[in-house]
């Protein structure tokens, strides 16, 4: 007996951020929309602290505005990130970033991950157009010549778009055989949150000192996310530590600028390693947020590149079907990969050469970086073209 197979418009692999998002925007247009993710429909509503603290940009921020979720965050969850600074060792000259002159309260805005997730999946729950299909198995997609199709669970599902966010070591994209360029920094990053007695100003720290790489990221309330990378033999025993010594492995790490600290959350350790597909699309199916670009967290700007491939290939769905295109035409396929290896190359490239640059501990790359960050703090045109990356700026303040 033939399997009863279900029809969608859009499947979306992968109930993370970026997949959540693109729900929504193609929801938006009203398209029918089913997400398959291989976790429990619980997890999904209610994801637990990862680790990750992500700086919004004023355009992901918009983003969400017009999606229903930045609403479903309580600014007590937010936190306004007002100066970035960036020290090479014991240098005394840092590098620094604001918002003066640029008409804006703040260069990005602080949310956990976890929380994004959570907002993401409560606005999903409300739109009819949208269906979530957990504890999914199934990665494989068969592209036929009009249509893709997979199955959840064995029940075949038929779309005409299919949009791969399973993540930056995607099954999917591995089942569609589309290679990628791996960057392994041969560093573990331990990623936390502390308190601590002195106040943060609202300042985001980005050290680069002898041994390892530190990111102090101002929360609410007198606390602190802290961004830790090492080498992996020295993480795994900074990691074992127990509470105590952690909090004074720390303290001298940081160089005691934030008086005493203590750690108010669990311990997440990831492997740091970035990806960039060879493709973001092939036939009726176009790759997003990690699984297309996987990017370095030193700019923090992982997540905002994910919405912006989601927001990028809506656009160009919602275009060529305006034109008379049928959804997930080749045409709209080129033209989003286009536009999104246009807003991600550049950007990618420059991140991992500077990733590289600082994590090397030769004399000479030492001396290299302190020319290099004074000259930047010099040249007014740089700084500025730094901050508005870092801001995405020309969309109205969320608060």
């Amino acid at each position: 007996m033939q399997k009863q197979q279900e029809k969608t418009d859009v499947v979306v692999i992968g109930g993370g951020p970026a997949g959540l998002a693109a729900a929504l925007s193609f929801e938006k247009q009203g398209l029918q929309v089913t997400v398959l993710d291989p976790a429990p429909e619980s997890v999904l509503a209610n994801p637990t602290y990862d680790g990750r603290d992500i700086a919004l940009t004023h355009h992901s921020v918009s983003l969400m505005q017009d999606m229903g979720v930045w609403q479903r965050i309580e600014k007590s969850e937010v936190a306004p990130l007002n100066q970035a600074r960036v020290e090479n060792g014991r240098d005394d000259h840092p590098l620094t970033f604001d918002t003066k002159g640029k008409g804006k309260d703040a260069l990005g805005y602080l949310v956990s991950n976890h929380i994004i997730r959570k907002a993401l999946f409560e606005e999903v729950k409300t739109r009819t157009g949208i269906t979530v299909l957990c504890e999914d198995q199934n990665r494989h997609l068969h592209l036929c010549s009009d249509e893709v199709q997979v199955e959840h669970n064995g029940l075949p599902i038929r779309a005409q778009l299919a949009v791969v966010a399973d993540g930056r070591f995607s099954k999917t994209r591995e089942s569609l055989g589309i290679g990628y360029l791996l960057h392994d920094f041969h560093r573990h990053m331990l990623v936390c949150r502390m308190e601590h007695d002195l106040p943060h100003h609202e300042v985001a720290l980005q050290w680069f000192d002898e041994g390892q790489t530190v990111a102090l990221l101002p929360l609410n309330g007198g606390k602190s996310s802290v961004v830790l990378s090492l080498p992996p033999d020295e993480m795994d025993r900074v990691a074992a530590l127990d509470e105590e010594a952690f909090d004074q492995e720390i303290m001298r790490r940081v160089n005691h600028r934030l008086g005493n600290m203590h750690l108010i959350s669990k311990r997440h350790v990831y492997p740091l390693k970035t990806i960039y597909a060879n493709r973001f699309e092939t036939r009726h199916t176009a790759l997003i947020g990690d699984t297309a670009v996987g990017m370095h967290p030193i700019t923090a700007h992982g997540f905002n590149l994910g919405l912006i491939a989601q927001d990028i290939l809506s656009q160009e769905v919602a275009e060529g079907l305006a034109r008379g295109e049928k959804l997930g035409s080749s045409k709209q396929l080129r033209r989003f990969e286009r536009r999104l290896r246009t807003a991600t190359l550049p950007l990618f490239s420059v991140t991992n050469g500077i990733a590289t640059l600082y994590t090397r501990e030769e004399t000479p790359f030492w001396h290299l970086r302190r020319a290099a960050m004074h000259a930047a703090n010099s040249l007014k045109p740089v700084k500025n073209r730094v901050v508005n990356m870092l801001m995405d700026k020309g969309v109205r303040s969320p608060l």
